[in-house]
């Protein structure tokens, strides 16, 4: 079938010619085949019958299943996509899903640790590891805090990074971001020290033929996974006794203490690799709403 067989050639186009992450790349497939269902309802059998109608109708159906905003945004990028990508392969004549107008993602204000809540976050557990793989775990899970709290990065990015990415004379480390765009983060000397740890007893413990130049590792000495991270950031959370958040949540609250502490917007949205400033400038609505809390709790006259 026509509009079966368009999937395929998006998913290798998004994957290879857009340099979008496998997040994006599994989130926008999965939508356009919610689309071309739909599509098929109506009686839609190839590209060219998506129009902008069946296009309107089928977000119109999410919203009334109760999508979210973000949600609808998101499935629309997915059709704009699809769609350009139809006409650009000779799929279809033309692109009706320009005209295709979604609701604005709404973006709310992040939730952010305190600085102090930040440290006790990052504070290393207090039991002894009752083995060498124990403690080369918990060797690990103090690195990979203090790498993510100091840098700001993604967790997809950290677990991305291998040996060769950490310049620790320079204390940098090569990122590679979405779009597979590459940039360089700084890290403290709390960070250098847990890594350097972490180098040297840590992961020579862990390590396997399955490791190969990965700098995380799980522990089966495979390259750390990402749900992994977020489990773990959940658990010390919880441990420490500071509200639940998550490792975006930590880059989230990295960015806000940086502009808290005095650091210009455009050097935050280099060392968070955002595309354009507009993204970075909701930490000044979250410091902004910071100080407002403050000055409610304290000022006489509030």
């Amino acid at each position: 079938m026509a509009l079966a067989s368009s999937v395929g050639g998006f998913e290798q186009h998004l994957s290879a010619a857009t340099g979008r992450s496998a997040h994006t790349v599994r989130a926008y497939v999965g939508d356009v085949v919610s689309l071309l269902d739909h599509a098929a309802r109506l009686g839609a059998t190839t590209p060219d019958d998506v129009d902008l109608v069946v296009l309107r109708s089928w977000l119109a159906k999410q919203r009334t299943l109760g999508a979210a905003r973000t949600t609808l945004a998101r499935r629309a990028s997915a059709a704009r996509v699809w769609s350009a990508y139809c006409q650009r392969a000779g799929l279809r004549a033309d692109d009706p899903a320009v005209r295709l107008a979604s609701p604005s993602a709404r973006r709310g204000l992040p939730a952010v640790l305190s600085a102090d809540q930040a440290l006790r976050l990052l504070r290393p557990a207090d039991e002894e590891p009752v083995s060498p793989r124990a403690a080369a775990l918990a060797c690990r899970d103090t690195a990979l805090l203090e790498v993510l709290y100091a840098t700001g990065a993604r967790v997809s990015e950290i677990c991305g990074l291998d040996l060769p990415d950490v310049d620790g004379e320079r204390r940098l480390l090569r990122v590679f971001g979405k779009g597979a765009k590459e940039r360089s983060v700084p890290f403290g000397v709390p960070a250098e020290q847990a890594l350097r740890a972490w180098l040297a007893r840590g992961r020579p413990e862990l390590v396997t033929a399955r490791s190969d130049t990965a700098l995380f590792l799980g522990a089966r000495g495979g390259r750390l996974d990402p749900r992994a991270v977020r489990g773990l950031v959940h658990a010390r959370a919880r441990d420490a006794g500071v509200p639940d958040v998550s490792p975006h949540g930590l880059r989230h609250s990295a960015a806000t203490h940086l502009v808290e502490g005095g650091a210009d917007l455009r050097s935050v949205q280099e060392l968070l690799g955002h595309a354009t400033l507009a993204t970075t400038q909701i930490y000044t609505h979250v410091t902004a709403e910071r100080l407002r809390s403050a000055y409610a709790q304290a000022h006489p006259r509030a």
